[in-house]
């Protein structure tokens, strides 16, 4: 039997799908759809029904077909909504008419075409690590083999979270009128994923969507990865955008929980840029906000969110790490509007805490629309943000078999050290690892470093950023120095970047 345990990732289920010997099969996802039901019963809910839908990946039906079927062997009412996105899964949980009880998305986002995976969520949200663990336990037995007799029903859910969306645009911009987004031009980039549907939306709000590409779902990607991270995918897109002369262009990861945009000279508006700009749009609504990130984001971006009146509030990197302590600040009476990721997690509280990237996009869309109207731009909300000159990441690999401990050992003596050493500044807002800022060239506070141990794999992964020349080689050299005797750490990877 498979090894359930080695395909956990976090809170999904994730692996190689394709291909000789891979262990995600129909029959490991129908087994653990099953015990999804098993779980959901134990928490109370005595006849579950249970929607699933797939991305477009090449294995997304089969293991689709598996888990629906592994559901309903567990004594499950299932609906299958075939292609459709992750955040739409979600809110087909709490929609009208639909209201399931638990939902399962197949799909590995961004990752290459052989792998897939499964995503739980129930009313509450997406499920924890902790749940995820319960339910492979029942998965490991023949608990929730009850066996079922309902026939699974396929249903068509995308129209109605399109339609969810379309009365996010009217309600941005104050307006019933069905075609609120004519004379904007909007390039669309769905990475051949899910998310293919978003061209046609726009169209029919009005939008001009000329230049759109890659909208067809084709599980092999073969036109680049669904990444809104990824260099080549920004190229593509920036590319299509300038091209068209459209005034933005829109990018998803292949689920469409992850997006980032372009502006019309097809400058990149991803990570610390994106978390700027709808924090700006935010912030302009209701001065003093508290916005959430994780801990990579930049010095040059706490400064803008400042400066638009707004606070700034690190966070441990992960996006479920930041959606819960923005839900948490909130129930702790802090105005929270906002919980982001650098890699393109958005949560906003008007819609649920979801991390949905279709959703995100749609409000910067009605900005951008009402902007135009102005005679201004997205691009002028981010006059203001300070990018650093230099940046890099490099992961350190812990050899020890106890990684965590040894990584821990590690970021203690960067600790220890930093207390006492003349320029080193231990950040007031240090969640996560050891962030330490720096005065470089008689300035202050213009160079720091993040080292941090990975959520799940044996490493250190360090974020350096300078915004003078050459701030960042120094600051790894002086890093060097002090993990030099550091047991259990392979720096070869920062001797590398040093000899640079």
């Amino acid at each position: 039997m498979t090894n359930l345990r080695a395909l956990k990732s976090g809170t999904d289920v994730r692996g190689k799908a394709l291909g000789d010997g891979a262990p995600l099969t129909a029959e490991v996802a129908g087994r653990i759809g099953g015990a999804f039901v098993a779980w959901l019963r134990k928490r109370g809910v005595d006849n579950p029904r249970i929607a699933l839908g797939r991305d477009s990946r090449l294995t997304g039906e089969m293991l689709l077909d598996g888990c629906a079927e592994g559901c309903r062997q567990a004594g499950a009412r299932v609906e299958c909504y075939g292609m459709c996105t992750t955040p739409a899964m979600y809110m087909s949980l709490i929609t009208e008419g639909f209201s399931c009880d638990g939902a399962v998305m197949v799909t590995a986002s961004h990752h290459p075409f052989d792998r897939n995976g499964l995503k739980f969520f129930t009313k509450d949200g997406g499920i924890t690590g902790r749940d995820l663990d319960e339910i492979l336990t029942i998965a490991e037995s023949d608990e929730a083999l009850l066996g079922g007799s309902d026939p699974i029903q396929k249903r068509e859910f995308l129209p109605v979270y399109c339609d969810q969306l379309k009365a996010r645009v009217q309600k941005g911009l104050d307006t019933d009128v069905p075609k609120p987004l004519l004379g904007l031009h909007v390039v669309v980039d769905a990475g051949n994923g899910a998310g293919g549907f978003y061209a046609k939306l726009l169209e029919d709000m009005g939008a001009w969507v000329e230049g759109s590409q890659f909208l067809e779902p084709d599980g092999r990607f073969p036109n680049h990865v669904p990444n809104p991270e990824n260099a080549e995918a920004m190229q593509a897109v920036s590319g299509a955008v300038v091209k068209a002369g459209a005034d933005l262009g829109v990018i998803f990861d292949a689920d469409c929980d992850r997006a980032a945009i372009v502006d019309a000279s097809g400058r990149e508006i991803n990570r610390n840029r994106l978390i700027a700009l709808i924090s700006a749009i935010l912030l302009d609504k209701k001065p003093g906000a508290t916005i959430v990130t994780d801990s990579v984001t930049s010095s040059g971006l706490a400064r803008f969110i400042m400066e638009w009146g707004g606070v700034h509030y690190r966070y441990k990197r992960g996006y479920r790490n930041v959606i819960d302590e923005a839900i948490r600040l909130n129930e702790a009476g802090i105005d929270c509007p906002l919980a982001i990721e650098t890699s393109g997690h958005a949560a906003l509280r008007e819609n649920h805490f979801l991390d949905d990237g279709m959703y995100l996009v749609t409000v910067l869309i009605c900005e951008a629309m009402r902007l135009k109207q102005e005679g201004k731009s997205l691009s002028d909300l981010l006059e203001g943000l300070k990018e650093p000159k230099e940046s890099v990441e490099i992961r350190l690999g812990i050899t020890d078999e106890d990684f965590r401990t040894a990584g821990r050992a590690a970021i203690e003596k960067v600790m220890e050290y930093a207390a006492f050493a003349p320029g080193w500044h231990i950040a007031p807002d240090n969640r996560e690892g050891v962030r330490i800022s720096f005065g470089l060239d008689g300035e202050m506070d213009n160079g720091w470093f993040l080292l941090r141990l990975s959520v799940h794999d044996p490493v250190l992964p360090l974020n350096i950023e300078s915004d003078v020349e050459g701030g960042v080689k120094y600051m790894a050299n002086a890093l060097y120095k002090v993990l030099a005797n550091a047991e259990g750490i392979d720096l070869g990877n920062l001797e590398k970047y040093i000899a640079q």
